[in-house]
């Protein structure tokens, strides 16, 4: 499933089965991250990390406190499934009140098939299809913090036991200096496939790209060089495909 668009003139360049919904996998963390920053927060304060969220896989210590703006950082660029569940954790109302309180922003942005039943994205009744991606990508675009998180390369994270780990983004392309990307997330769970969406500079064109269920490995990555690629050379008069 694909969607990309030309954010200046909103009109589609190309679209495959941009209305099919499907899992969305670890893309869930644009959302989880909006409710998290409009809930105001003190994104200062420490939240524990304690051994009932040890259930998600992670390289964040269990009995370290980091603070919410520290989770919110590997939940967006590393991924980091367990700092996505604690954030939700400490939310008023816990995980039930934020998961409803994302379904709710994903309704007042339009987002009407899409639903999320945890925060993570590990879920796969975590669904949307690109065109309503589309929606949420632009809405947490409009986040100056998000835009910062999901484009930090890597971060050097401290621990309470004084250990020290290296997180680095999960989209491999925030690195390359041919890319000027502005927000990015990626996701998978095998339901879901490799997923991407990014908003990225392409021939001086702000260019949005939702890539959903790609191929194992690196496919997404290549698909989105791909779509690069084709857009330079002649971008403005690059002839609409919507299938």
């Amino acid at each position: 499933m694909v969607l990309i668009q030309d954010h200046n003139s909103g009109d589609i360049i190309y679209s495959k089965n941009p209305r099919k919904i499907g899992p969305i996998a670890s893309i869930t963390k644009l959302m989880m991250a909006m409710v998290v920053i409009d809930s105001c927060a003190d994104r200062q304060e420490l939240l524990a990390i304690n051994g009932s969220d040890s259930r998600n896989k992670s390289c964040i210590e269990v009995g370290s406190r980091l603070s919410r703006s520290e989770l919110l950082c590997l939940a967006l660029m590393a991924s980091e499934n367990l700092a996505a569940s604690v954030l939700a954790k400490h939310y008023p109302g816990g995980k039930t009140a934020f998961v409803q309180a994302m379904n709710t922003k994903a309704l007042s942005l339009g987002m009407k098939n899409t639903r999320f039943v945890d925060s993570t994205g590990l879920k796969p009744a975590n669904v949307s299809s690109p065109k309503e991606l589309l929606l949420m990508l632009n809405a947490a675009a409009d986040y100056p913090l998000i835009r910062k998180m999901t484009t930090t390369s890597s971060v050097i994270q401290h621990f309470n036991d004084s250990n020290v780990r290296v997180f680095k983004n999960t989209n491999v392309l925030v690195n390359n200096p041919d890319w000027h990307i502005e927000l990015s997330k990626t996701g998978y769970i095998p339901k879901a496939g490799k997923c991407l969406v990014m908003r990225a500079l392409i021939n001086k064109r702000m260019t949005n790209i939702v890539l959903l269920n790609s191929a194992k490995g690196l496919m997404r990555f290549v698909d989105a060089i791909t779509i690069k690629q084709l857009l330079e050379p002649d971008f403005c008069n690059y002839r609409l495909l919507v299938n």
